[in-house]
């Protein structure tokens, strides 16, 4: 049996502001840190433990890696970044507002461009104010101008078989912290949940979920843990 605990980051400046974030680099809120610790401290107290470490290249998932792992002395830990795993991006969306975006388009398309499994953001504009594609970090990447959760799974999942894998059927403890849309690619794989369902598929901030893993990598339990 291989152990995998997915957490998403917890609570970042825009989760409180209400706007759609995506590829947009933000930090977390003091009420993020303290998800983050609490995440770490529960984990501890729980006696978890891990072998490797996997996130994304966005500060707020990196830092509630960091976070966890400070909270459960394990800093030392290796720790591999991908950009694939990194939040499905808005395009066009991305720094809006979401209330006064639904009062502008009407609350049944945004609830499209939000929850549609296939059915993208309008496009990002090349050099307008939330542009990500000239970063460092994303050198060499084909950064997308809008996703669709198709399309975020699209990335992650590769992600997951070519660096998470290995370890697993090697018998290694995994944590992954990472984002809503990123982690429901790997959730909706795991589980073989639907299309349909998955874009409903609620993901909180700074709590962990734990899979257990038969020997064929196939989840034979799903839990979220207590962080009472």
């Amino acid at each position: 049996m291989s152990q995998l605990i997915l957490i998403r980051h917890g609570q970042s400046a825009w989760n409180l502001e209400n706007r759609f974030t995506g590829w947009w680099d933000v930090d977390l809120t003091e009420k993020g840190v303290a998800e983050a610790r609490a995440a770490g401290a529960a984990l501890k107290a729980g006696g978890f433990d891990f072998d490797i470490a996997f996130t994304s290249v966005q500060t707020r998932a990196i830092k509630t890696l960091n976070l966890v792992l400070e909270e459960m002395g394990r800093l030392w830990l290796p720790v591999i970044k991908d950009w694939r795993f990194n939040e499905r991006h808005y395009g066009g969306l991305t720094g809006l507002d979401k209330a006064e975006t639904a009062e502008r388009h009407g609350e049944d398309q945004v609830k499209i461009w939000r929850r549609s499994f296939d059915v993208p953001p309008p496009l990002q504009e090349k050099g307008s104010a939330f542009d990500v594609s000239q970063d460092r970090r994303y050198a060499g990447v084909q950064v997308p101008q809008a996703e669709s959760l198709k399309d975020t799974i699209a990335r992650a999942l590769p992600a997951y078989e070519e660096l998470v894998v290995p370890h697993l059927r090697a018998g290694k403890r995994v944590v992954i912290t990472a984002h809503g849309n990123s982690l429901r690619a790997l959730v909706k794989h795991l589980s073989g949940i639907s299309d349909a369902d998955i874009v409903h598929f609620e993901i909180p901030t700074g709590v962990p979920i734990l899979y257990t893993l038969d020997a064929g990598l196939a989840a034979t339990d799903r839990r979220f843990l207590d962080l009472g």
